[in-house]
């Protein structure tokens, strides 16, 4: 990604994530996206402190995971991210993951598209971010404004229509 996506995450592939083919297993690109945003909560106030004493968390309600490139064990790897959207309870969050034995040039090993929801704790049930929490994520949202469309988002999983004749 550009200057203005902030990067989340950083981690090495660990031997436990990767699978039979000697590459990252599937399930846990997801769980660096997931620790990512992560990050994220914490930049925006809702860090362990933050989640119990505002009683409020987020919830993951969507993820779109795309695969691109294979990455193998003992690989370095970052996750940046931005804010694509939000409303007063969701944030439209986009991801990408990058290898270091790759130039940023080559492009992600994936990309991760989540909807994610402000949840009240003692409910649970969904809640209005803070005002201080907002204009966390206004700011994140304003200065990511300018970048380039995110360029996995907003896929569909299909398989191309077949013509009859």
């Amino acid at each position: 990604m550009h200057d203005n996506a902030f990067t989340f995450y950083h981690d090495t592939v660990r031997p436990e994530w990767v699978d039979y083919n000697g590459h990252l297993r599937d399930a846990f690109y997801l769980l660096v996206f997931s620790l990512a945003t992560d990050g994220l909560m914490d930049r925006i106030g809702l860090d362990e402190a933050g989640r119990a004493a505002r009683q409020r968390t987020i919830y993951s309600l969507q993820a779109h995971v795309t695969y691109l490139h294979e990455i193998k064990e003992g690989t370095r790897m970052r996750v940046d991210a931005r804010v694509l959207a939000h409303d007063a309870k969701r944030i439209h969050l986009y991801m990408e993951m990058f290898a270091d034995s790759r130039a940023d040039d080559d492009g992600p090993v994936s990309a991760c598209e989540q909807m994610l929801l402000c949840v009240d704790t003692t409910g649970p049930s969904a809640a209005r971010f803070d005002p201080d929490v907002l204009v966390k994520i206004e700011a994140l949202h304003a200065q990511q404004a300018t970048l380039s469309p995110a360029k996995y988002a907003g896929r569909a999983i299909a398989l191309p229509s077949r013509r009859q004749g």
